[in-house]
């Protein structure tokens, strides 16, 4: 994972996909996802909506740079679930995902082998169903100048690709601009040269 990116992508919207091996039925959701929380959610909402399944395991990948991640087995033998999942997850060079998939036992063992391919080939699908969106690390930079700068200001957020996330006009006018992380030197460079200097930065 490259975690000087300010970029990764994800999922736009949850998606679902469907397996049978041998009689067991898979059924496997993947998610975008911010906070560990909302996986927490997730798998609660799973177990109440198929209350009568066998397991529900899953593994998820946050954040931009992925290093923060979990992989969850639910009663499988150890190694043939969570980490299968989170293998189509990072397959797929997602984060910000989740995915869980819910099993009903057919009958027939599967054996480790056969546990850890279904389990994956499940949330491979789920995942080629989703469509993939990327997203970008913002910064705000705070700014304060007056009057007569606002339209160098505005010429400068709009060169460095950002955006007035809010602005407020007193005595001087004061704005906050979300710019992609890489970019945030270059907004900075660009008011200052834009202003003569006349503008102050708060914040980070």
């Amino acid at each position: 994972m490259d975690t000087h990116s300010d970029e990764y992508t994800t999922l736009r919207a949850p998606a679902r996909a469907a397996l049978t091996v041998r009689g067991s039925r898979f059924l496997a959701q993947a998610v975008p996802v911010r906070e560990k929380v909302e996986c927490d959610e997730i798998v609660r909402g799973m177990r109440k909506e198929y209350f009568d399944a066998t397991h529900h395991c899953f593994a998820y990948r946050l954040g931009h740079d992925g290093t923060q991640f979990r992989t969850n087995d639910d009663g499988e033998p150890s190694g043939t679930a969570g980490k299968p999942i989170l293998a189509a997850i990072d397959g797929a060079k997602l984060n910000g995902v989740m995915v869980v998939v819910t099993r009903y036992f057919g009958g027939t063992k599967l054996g480790a082998g056969g546990l850890s391919r279904a389990y994956r080939q499940a949330a491979e699908l789920a995942l080629r169903a989703g469509e993939t969106v990327t997203q970008y690390l913002c910064d705000v930079v705070a700014v304060a100048f007056p009057h007569a700068c606002v339209g160098a200001v505005m010429r400068a957020v709009t060169v460095a690709g950002g955006r007035v996330a809010s602005s407020r006009y007193e005595s001087e006018v004061h704005m906050e601009i979300e710019i992609r992380r890489s970019r945030a030197e270059v907004l900075r460079t660009a008011l200052l040269e834009g202003t003569s200097g006349a503008v102050r930065f708060s914040g980070p």
